[in-house]
């Protein structure tokens, strides 16, 4: 069985016989995602749509502490303009749709720490699994004070419903790998990382080994209708990373204090 490696610093992609692997490496960080990591990730998955060779994708974060703990907040201070804004949003969007139109299907094998742009990952991935120490949210609200796309709220609404999307942002709750098998967000939990990992590999060795083109129809179909509830808003956008708080809230965040909101 041939293996190849690829290292890209901050993230890894290895490929073992006909499944590939992509390891989130920056675990001082919780594998806080770069913008180079983000566009890394899609290239990989462009790269598998010109390729039969890999039958399936599997994502997980090195080390025990997280999965990936969102974008890497230090990719914010540049941020002035509306334009900055909408930007940010469109490049995010466009790595998860490059994810979501991976020809393959794609595993997120979850541990630890799984919030932010890092669940916004594993929401797009076709099967998520996790370990018992598992924690997925999006505390947007009481950290930086700025909001998803529309694209995220919608995929994430088809995921687990929208009273419980509700849950999620405005309690700013993470949520453990037993409210999120039970919810329907993680399809299996197990003991721990170890164990997390032989599952991920077992199952994607079991997708490798069904017929191709109706696991790719399947993803297409899908895709295709929930592409239908994904309308422009950037004016949502703006209302929050042009606002006071989102500065407040980043400053507040950077230097490890709370937050003072003022809605404006």
């Amino acid at each position: 069985m041939s293996a190849a490696t690829e290292q890209d610093d901050d993230l890894l992609y290895e490929v073992r016989g006909r499944i590939g692997y992509v390891t989130f490496n920056r675990p001082a960080a919780r594998n806080a995602l770069t913008f180079a990591m983000y566009e890394r990730l899609a290239a990989i998955c462009t790269h598998l749509n010109e390729s039969d060779d890999i039958r399936a994708l599997v994502l997980a974060g090195a080390g025990d502490k997280a999965f990936a703990a969102g974008t890497d907040i230090n990719q914010f201070r540049a941020f002035k303009t509306p334009e900055d804004a909408i930007a940010y949003e469109q490049r995010i969007d466009d790595v998860l749709k490059a994810l979501e139109a991976c020809r393959v299907p794609t595993i997120a094998a979850i541990s630890g720490a799984c919030t932010g742009g890092g669940a916004a990952i594993a929401s797009v991935c076709d099967l998520r699994i996790a370990s018992a120490d598992a924690r997925f949210g999006f505390p947007i609200a009481r950290t930086l004070g700025n909001c998803l796309s529309i694209a995220n709220y919608a995929r994430l609404a088809a995921l687990i419903g929208p009273a419980r999307v509700k849950d999620l942002i405005f309690t700013a709750r993470l949520i453990g790998a037993e409210e999120a098998g039970r919810i329907g967000l993680v399809s299996e939990v197990l003991e721990n990382r170890e164990k997390l990992l032989e599952r991920a590999a077992a199952l994607a060795e079991t997708v490798a080994g069904h017929a191709p083109l109706t696991l790719r129809v399947t993803k297409e179909a899908l895709d295709r209708i929930g592409r239908l509830s994904r309308i422009a808003a950037e004016d949502l956008i703006l209302t929050c990373y042009m606002s006071e708080d989102f500065r407040e809230g980043m400053d507040a965040f950077l230097t490890k204090r709370q937050p003072d909101w003022r809605g404006r």
